[in-house]
């Protein structure tokens, strides 16, 4: 069974970095692809960034696409999703997820962490 712990996250101010970790446990983490997605108050759940086993193709949605990197350690079986220019509207809960392709598409995958509060006011 895949489980995935995410970690980071917190209140910054319009501008700020916050760096999210997700650490993934029971199988071969180099075998799947992650991605990032958020779910802010009253929307629906979007998706932020994704990459392929390898960390080659990263892919972003076009709101966080220059502020955002999406990369990985397999050694480490971490991904982590680097948010820089913070701005409100990206206050939402973020959740590390993981499956077999790097697909903008949450039903793709299989795997989700816990979620965690981003919150970015001044």
């Amino acid at each position: 069974q895949v489980q995935l712990v995410q970690s980071g996250g917190g209140l910054v101010q319009p501008g700020g970095s916050l760096r999210l970790s997700c650490v993934e446990s029971g199988i071969a983490f180099g075998g799947l692809a992650v991605a990032w997605f958020r779910q802010a108050p009253g929307k629906e759940r979007e998706f932020v960034a994704s990459i392929r086993y390898n960390g080659n193709n990263p892919d972003y949605a076009n709101s966080v696409k220059g502020r955002f990197t999406i990369s990985r350690d397999n050694a480490k079986n971490t991904a982590w999703l680097q948010m820089n220019s913070l701005k409100p509207e990206d206050t939402a809960v973020y959740y590390c997820a993981a499956g077999w392709a790097a697909v903008p598409t949450e039903g793709r995958y299989t795997w989700w962490g816990q979620g965690t509060q981003v919150t970015v006011s001044g």
